[in-house]
């Protein structure tokens, strides 16, 4: 059989995210594999729908859907788009799923998820960070509500040749395939960086959204509750040097600046908390926090509202 001359993609959980990219590059022309659970019929019945302020309303409508990794054809491209409290489960899946020398992308937040994945996998797949800054959730089974931004920034983190040069060109080709469907997309040299840099603006807003009952717009409003976002911002940037990366010194400050530009908008921990679904508190507060303190370097503030979540997610 003719090999396919275009790389087949697999989107390994279909929720707002793995959905809206998983959506983008299948209405570009590419071979987009769906696996998907409880929403299987649903999106194999009525397709996927975007609803989005950016895009407009968008329609995928057949889907190549799947609720088995079994049935699923093996591909050469693994967005993972679950949430990192399920990574324990993910390993024989993408191992099941993948081609020969498949790249996985992770599409997740917090720290150190691709050093807690890699050893599960095979050597022969290459091991890929997805940095998402958009404004995405899911309102129904196979509709996706997308607010703003958009962007997808690639990392190289390990895989079979190990050198710089050869994962350099791996996420370009990354990069290359989500601008030909429309999405911002960059490389970035330094994994461990970005993924410090995302959390500037993850930690503040997902545990204070879930803390205080708020979206943006609200947690903005407040002096009491920006004064803090700033604080809480400017300890991540003292962990992030602390374990060698420095960011610069005025990111907060852009932050905070375009989060005031944003529509309101709910975090993801957000919509976990108000679905019951367990907390990312390990990637996003613990990780980070451990790391931090290797390196002599405690960040109170960050500390504080890591034990308050806990509480909240225990009860």
């Amino acid at each position: 059989m003719q090999e396919s001359p275009r790389p087949r993609i697999g989107i390994v959980g279909t929720g707002a995210i793995g959905g809206f990219y998983g959506l983008m590059l299948a209405r570009a022309g590419h071979d987009v594999h769906f696996l998907l659970r409880s929403e299987y019929a649903a999106v194999a019945e009525q397709g996927l729908r975007l609803n989005s302020a950016v895009h407009g309303l968008l329609h995928l409508q057949p889907v190549q859907a799947w609720n088995s990794v079994e049935e699923m054809p093996p591909c050469d491209w693994l967005l993972v788009g679950v949430k990192t409290t399920s990574n324990a489960e993910l390993a024989p899946l993408i191992s099941r799923v993948a081609a020969p020398n498949a790249k996985v992308v992770l599409l997740q937040n917090g720290l150190d998820v691709e050093e807690q994945l890699r050893p599960l996998l095979p050597e022969s797949l290459h091991l890929l960070g997805g940095l998402c800054f958009i404004c995405t959730h899911r309102s129904a089974p196979g509709v996706i509500e997308h607010q703003a931004l958009g962007a997808i920034n690639l990392g190289y983190h390990s895989g079979p040749g190990g050198s710089q040069e050869s994962g350099q060109s791996l996420v370009e080709e990354g990069v290359a395939l989500f601008r030909s469907a429309g999405v911002d997309s960059t490389a970035m040299p330094d994994l461990a960086q970005a993924r410090w840099q995302k959390l500037v603006w993850n930690v503040p807003y997902n545990g204070l959204s879930v803390l205080l009952d708020s979206g943006t717009s609200k947690l903005m409003a407040s002096a009491d509750s920006r004064s803090l976002i700033g604080d809480l911002m400017q300890e991540v940037v003292q962990g992030a040097a602390a374990c060698g990366h420095r960011l610069p010194q005025d990111y907060p400050q852009q932050l905070l600046a375009a989060t005031e530009r944003m529509p309101g908008y709910l975090p993801s921990m957000y919509h976990d908390f108000a679905h019951k679904r367990p907390l990312e508190l390990e990637a996003i507060y613990e990780a980070p926090l451990a790391a931090a303190a290797a390196a002599g370097c405690e960040l109170p503030k960050m500390r504080m509202l890591l034990q308050a979540l806990r509480f909240l997610d225990a009860n």
